[in-house]
Parts: C-alpha cells; structure tokens; sequence
C-alpha cells in the first residue's frame, strides 16, 4: 500500500484552477481500485492519497500522470507501507510480512 503526499508549489489560486483535471484524475483512479482515500491536508498546502499497487515504480509513474504534476503545481511523495491490520472495510487489500 501506497501513502502519496502532494505538496503544492503553486499558488491556490493555480490549484483551484486546475483542479477540475485532477478531480477527474483522481476519479479514474478510483475507477481502476488503485485509489481507495484522498483529501486535502489541513492547512491547504497539499494533498494525501491512499493508494495500492503492484509496485513502488507503478505508482510513482501513475503521481506523475496527475494533471498538478504535469502542470508544475505540486511535488509528491510516495511512501510505500504493508498494511498489516486494516479495518474490514479494507481486508481485501490486508497484506502479510514477507519471509
């Protein structure tokens, strides 16, 4: 599982204006079941996406796919956790310690 944290390097005023394209970004994604969270952080300066994937590469191609990416408005950072323990709403995506 995939924690995605954008931070913008834009103005709001430019993420506002771009975020039709990610909205409908996003919900491809979430078409797909690559997505299963995302929201604004708090204060505004970014974004939190909860994702799974195949792999780490997969997932750091599919960030830079997102229409703040491409335009230049956000950085992202992927950090890649095994999802030992989840809710039930979750257990299809629960995942085992390797070895």
């Amino acid at each position: 599982m995939f924690v995605l944290e954008l931070t913008y390097t834009a103005p709001v005023e430019r993420i506002d204006a771009a975020l039709p394209q990610h909205i409908a970004w996003l919900e491809a994604n979430y078409a797909r079941g690559t997505f299963l969270a995302s929201g604004r952080k708090v204060p505004r300066d970014g974004g939190v996406i909860l994702a799974v994937g195949e792999d780490r590469a997969a997932i750091e191609a599919l960030a830079a796919t997102d229409p703040f990416a491409l335009a230049g408005l956000c950085e992202y950072r992927v950090t890649e956790f095994l999802a030992i323990l989840t809710a039930p709403a979750l257990d299809a995506h629960r995942q085992q310690l390797p070895g």
